[in-house]
């Protein structure tokens, strides 16, 4: 696996640069130099150079301080484009075109000096500096003081289990920090969910090595009880305002659901008395007298300890009065109407005619004078 090189601290930057000074082999500014590397264990090493000389004719890189024919592992010759290993050599070391020198499978012992000698036309550039390689860090691991909690009421305790110093926390696969809802202890590794929602579920912790290579530990997942969060009573006929209004010998049907974890229970009662249905739903195939009045939906979490209910009144359809023999009604407050109108008209058509009639004799008396 291949990862480019990581930015060193300053404090060991400082250390390699005290090292290579002590050997008097650090090199000044605009000089051939090696860019000092820290890698892991089983991974690719790079030693790149800097300030490359223009026209190189061959890159030979050799282990120690210095450049003998006896500590060389690899040379490089650009205008052959060949290589040649040396006694040094194992078999993972390489050198690209642009004079860099390449670990692959990096192992502890691979750590100390590395001399690079670059030969041009006019002459010979040397550089020496350090690789160190370190032992990887094994995966994180994680705890909690509990698994099961109650959603808004319990809180949750995790911790990270290492010696790194970069510690990143993640909930439900999203990196998170301190804020109102949770703390990140000051040296990383304990994070405090205050109150835990139903979408905490999945803590993780992870380190970043050296190589910013982010090593993540085992998920531990939550088992959040919530709800009810409400009722929800569903019928058939529909119902209007708490009102359900059904015929005699009708079929009605009544469902009631609920949004909680764990699966609630579910019990009703009818008119004051509790019925023997511990179902979600109840079909009356032929309704009643003694089946109407007051349903209620009573939705109870035994974990969170948290209930709700909802009611409904189902009463006999009334208002519709049948019309002959079609499947044709109209309102009894409608009848009213249309009656109180008919006899409003009969009585005013009645006074005309009276009316009329009188009229007509007053005429033909005044007539016969």
């Amino acid at each position: 696996m291949d990862f480019s090189r990581p930015k060193c601290s300053p404090w060991r930057e400082l250390i390699l640069v005290a090292s290579l000074l002590a050997s008097g082999i650090f090199q000044t500014a605009g000089q051939l130099s090696i860019i000092p590397f820290i890698g892991l264990e089983g991974y690719r090493s790079f030693l790149d150079l800097e300030n490359i000389p223009e026209d190189a004719q061959e890159y030979s890189w050799h282990r120690g301080v210095r450049d003998t024919e006896g500590n060389m592992i690899v040379s490089y010759r650009p205008p052959s484009n060949s290589w040649q290993s040396g006694p040094m050599f194992s078999g993972r070391e390489n050198v690209t075109k642009e004079g860099r020198l390449t670990i692959r499978n990096s192992m502890l012992n691979d750590t100390g000096n590395y001399t690079v000698r670059v030969d041009v036309s006019s002459g010979t550039h040397r550089a020496t500096s350090l690789l160190e390689i370190r032992k990887e860090e094994s995966d994180p691991g994680i705890s909690t003081n509990t698994t099961s909690v109650v959603e808004y009421m319990d809180s949750v305790a995790a911790l990270c289990h290492t010696n790194a110093t970069t510690i990143r926390w993640y909930v439900n696969g999203l990196q998170v920090s301190s804020n109102d809802l949770m703390t990140i202890s000051p040296d990383g590794k304990t994070l405090i969910i205050l109150k835990v929602s139903r979408y905490d579920v999945i803590l993780r912790c992870a380190l970043e090595n050296i190589l910013v290579y982010l090593q993540k530990s085992e998920q531990i997942i939550l088992t959040v009880a919530y709800g009810p969060d409400s009722v929800r009573l569903r019928s058939d006929p529909t119902v209007f305002n708490g009102i359900l209004s059904a015929e005699l010998g009708s079929k009605v049907e009544m469902k009631c659901t609920s949004n909680a974890f764990p699966e609630p229970k579910y019990r009703w009662i009818h008119n004051g008395s509790l019925l023997s249905i511990s179902e979600t739903n109840i079909t009356l195939p032929s309704l009643t007298w003694e089946q109407m009045g007051r349903y209620r939906c009573i939705v109870e979490n035994p974990v969170t300890q948290l209930t709700m209910y909802r009611d409904i009144q189902i009463q006999r359809k009334t208002g519709y009065i049948p019309i002959g023999e079609i499947d044709f009604y109209i309102s009894g407050s409608l009848v009213v109407f249309l009656i109180v109108m008919t006899v409003l008209g009969g009585v005013y058509l009645c006074g005309i005619l009276v009316y009329l009639m009188i009229n007509h004799f007053s005429t033909r008396t005044n007539r016969a004078i």
